[in-house]
């Protein structure tokens, strides 16, 4: 070697290039090796003989495209914890007090009190629901500020519970997604919350209107959307209905049932795309799949707010709402079970396809093993008719529908956070083990039928969980009587 050349800063600078461009052909060529053939001796190749300009080029190129990766690259989505709105034992309200309250409004003909009776004997609701208070007080009280006051106190109770639990403050929200879809007052809710909580000026902030019980699965796959493009970001997301606005005071049948079956709720979800979170976080999102059959106008107009005759505002039902949600779920699981069932499960799946193709109706059709793809599910708690026909089309056994029976009979049809209660059911069961798949399913207006999968990440021990369920969970399953008669005295 020559002494001279030994510190000279050309020399440096060329050997601390070629230094850098080492490190980062050889960070390539591990992250692609299964994509290519190249090799340790084309790597000492062109340090030996490229020259500066080349290596330089070489250097910049390979950052860029590392940058490039790294910004573009899809962000995992994790579930840091949740929260189930839980009211106050003095709303607690059994049937027969509901059938009470509703005959001491004057508003109800002896013959829609009679039907709403008949719907409660056989909703699987039990007597532990809750209402809002001024639904109790006399006379019943559904204006502006009592709609408001009933929701405040769920939604801002729902948050501070999710905050304590994840140790979060409400300044590290970036994003918020609130969804109700009966009620939606000036300011919206989303700003009502960050009134609240003093959230900061920039939070990404959307309010869902109108979308219904599946309204909660969309205001996930929103914010799974945001936090693809915005990285190290937490969403707050919140689920919730009104029962004051959606309380019906007249006598349309297909206006009644909602009555019969709508309790007070409400679920406070909080996500990150923080890939440290992934260490503290209880669930990762999987997959987010929607269905919107609103092409269809039998689908469209199966669930409808309008006025009846006397100008009473209410939920109206069509009949054929359980057929319009069966098209709506194949539609969706048509979709879904490429990517989660496994190849047996396709396999038969295609044979019968084709079977039924060749011999008609002869060949009956396979029902999927969704058993095979998810150990937990959590379907929308709608009523006792909605579970048992999707029970029957999934093929699904009691243990798996028991988080949905048991939500509908302990809080009534929460509308979409009910899937939140039904998953803290079985967290507080114990049921939950890192690696476990979680199914949930949600319909409503539009019509739509939505779904979301989750991955555990941990083992979830009741014992330190704070849950809606934990004081009382000893007491479930119940066994569920077809029909549960209620006093004639009641109306």
């Amino acid at each position: 070697m020559n002494p001279e050349n030994e510190h000279d800063p050309q020399n440096n600078f060329k050997f601390k290039l070629k230094a850098l461009n080492l490190l980062f052909l050889a960070f390539f060529a591990i992250i692609l090796d299964p994509f290519c053939t190249f090799s340790i001796h084309d790597l000492v190749h062109i340090i030996r003989h490229e020259n500066l300009k080349t290596n330089t080029i070489s250097s910049f190129s390979l950052i860029f495209l590392a940058t490039l990766y790294f910004r573009n690259r899809r962000r995992k989505v994790y579930l840091l914890n949740f929260a189930c709105y839980k009211p106050k034992p003095d709303q607690r309200c059994s049937k027969e007090r509901i059938m009470k309250i509703f005959a001491g409004t004057g508003k109800f003909t002896e013959e829609s009190l009679a039907f709403q009776k008949k719907i409660m004997e056989k909703s699987g609701v039990g007597d532990k629901t809750y209402v809002p208070r001024d639904m109790m007080a006399v006379p019943v009280k559904k204006g502006i500020a009592a709609a408001k006051k009933e929701t405040e106190e769920v939604i801002f109770g729902a948050i501070e519970e999710v905050l304590e639990k994840s140790g979060m403050k409400s300044k590290d929200i970036g994003i918020l997604v609130v969804n109700s879809s009966v009620f939606n007052p000036v300011p919206s809710w989303s700003a009502m919350i960050a009134n609240r909580f003093k959230l900061r000026h920039d939070v990404l902030s959307y309010s869902l209107g109108g979308m219904g019980c599946s309204a909660g699965v969309i205001a996930i796959d929103v914010a799974k959307q945001l936090l693809q493009v915005h990285p190290r970001t937490y969403a707050l997301v919140v689920s919730a209905e009104n029962v004051t606005k959606d309380s019906y005071l007249g006598n349309n049948r297909a206006m009644l049932l909602s009555n019969t079956l709508f309790r007070v709720g409400g679920a406070a979800i909080l996500l990150s795309n923080h890939p440290s979170d992934h260490y503290r976080s209880k669930y990762e999102l999987v997959h987010t799949l929607r269905t919107h059959e609103g092409g269809n106008d039998a689908s469209y107009k199966c669930v409808h707010e309008e006025e009846d005759e006397q100008g009473n505002i209410g939920i109206a039902l069509s009949k054929n709402l359980m057929a319009v949600a069966g098209e709506a779920l194949k539609a969706n699981i048509s979709t879904l079970a490429p990517l989660v069932l496994p190849w047996s499960e396709l396999l038969l799946v295609v044979t019968s396809l084709v079977a039924r193709k060749f011999f008609a109706k002869k060949v009956k059709p396979y029902i999927p093993n969704f058993k095979l793809a998810f150990e937990h599910f959590c379907i929308h708690a709608g009523g006792k008719a909605v579970l048992d026909e999707l029970q029957k089309s999934l093929n699904l056994g009691e243990w798996q529908m028991e988080p949905s029976r048991m939500t509908l009979y302990r809080f009534g049809n929460t509308s979409s956070s009910s899937l939140w209660y039904e998953l803290a059911y079985s967290e507080a069961k114990g049921r939950i083990n890192n690696g476990d798949r979680v199914w949930q399913i949600g319909f409503g207006s539009g019509f739509k039928c939505n779904s979301m999968v989750w991955k555990a990440l941990k083992n979830i021990h009741p014992l330190v969980e704070k849950n809606p369920w934990m004081d009382e969970i000893h007491d479930f399953p119940v066994i569920l009587p077809k029909h549960e008669p209620l006093s004639s005295s009641t109306i």
